[in-house]
């Protein structure tokens, strides 16, 4: 794997992993950071080997957003180098949003921010119990911008995320559990385990159809119900087509011979009956 400045990048059992890596700032995200993070993602979906991807943070922090001197008080001077940053930094989380394979948020501590709206952008979110959530822009005379307003009121109650937003003030994981911005809060200790539990059991299940449930989950959010059947219909299709008729030929008949059981398994795991 490509070795960088701000992350730390690997692969281990089909599972890529992405540290933020500047523990001496939080995790703060720089220009450099957000370079990093598009050549990072680039490298993991193009690596058929990486089935699931884990994005968490070195230290006691995921990322309290970006590097307030780096990105506002330096590049601010330079508009050009500002906009191209921002734009760096919309790219990646797009990249995160529509990524082909299953993503997970191991959100080890504090996450404010930009930092929230990359957690936001995950398919599934794990945090520590001693996480901390927060949208604090308000507290210095700005609000959540750059995907920190549009993430959170994706997941959670518009009057809870204005809240958060209009107040600045921090929750914690118990709070962002009940609100479901995150599926679930663990040990800090236990933290890394449940997230390749959970990748462990995500690279069992088919890699196309868990791309086309992705890409039809976030296409429904913006349709109405009729085009969504639409959607869904040809997407089942499409799917049928890239498995080369799998699920029918198998899936279908391995249901049907009772060899799977939806309350046990994915029917690609449940062996052949013996002749």
């Amino acid at each position: 794997m490509t070795t960088y400045e701000t992350i730390l990048s690997r692969c281990e059992d089909a599972i890529g992993f992405i540290t933020l890596n500047r523990p001496e700032k939080r995790n703060a995200m720089n220009p450099r950071m957000h370079t990093e993070m598009n050549l990072a993602l680039d490298e993991l979906i193009e690596d058929d080997g990486v089935r699931v991807i884990i994005l968490t943070g070195s230290g006691e922090s995921f990322s309290p957003g970006n590097d307030l001197k780096e990105f506002f008080t330096e590049q601010m001077e330079r508009p050009i180098e500002f906009r191209r940053a921002s734009l760096k930094f919309a790219e990646w989380r797009e990249k995160l949003r529509t990524c082909p394979k299953p993503t997970i948020a191991a959100v080890n501590g504090w996450c404010l921010g930009g930092g929230m709206s990359v957690v936001c952008l995950a398919d599934f979110a794990i945090a520590a119990e001693e996480a901390k959530f927060g949208l604090p822009e308000i507290n210095f005379g700005m609000f959540p911008a750059g995907g920190a307003t549009k993430g959170p009121l994706e997941l959670i109650p518009h009057r809870d995320a204005l809240d958060m937003a209009l107040t600045g003030r921090n929750i914690d994981a118990a709070e962002a559990e009940r609100l479901r911005l995150i599926n679930r809060r663990v040990p800090r200790a236990r933290l890394m385990d449940e997230c390749i539990a959970l990748a462990n059991e995500l690279k069992k299940k088919d890699p196309l159809a868990l791309m086309i449930a992705k890409e039809a989950f976030w296409r429904d959010k913006e349709l109405s119900y009729p085009a969504a059947i639409d959607l869904e219909t040809g997407k089942m299709r499409e799917l049928n087509f890239l498995q080369k008729g799998q699920w029918v030929s198998d899936g279908i008949r391995k249901f049907l011979d009772k060899q799977y059981k939806p309350s046990e398994s994915s029917f690609t795991q449940v062996p052949d009956k013996k002749d």
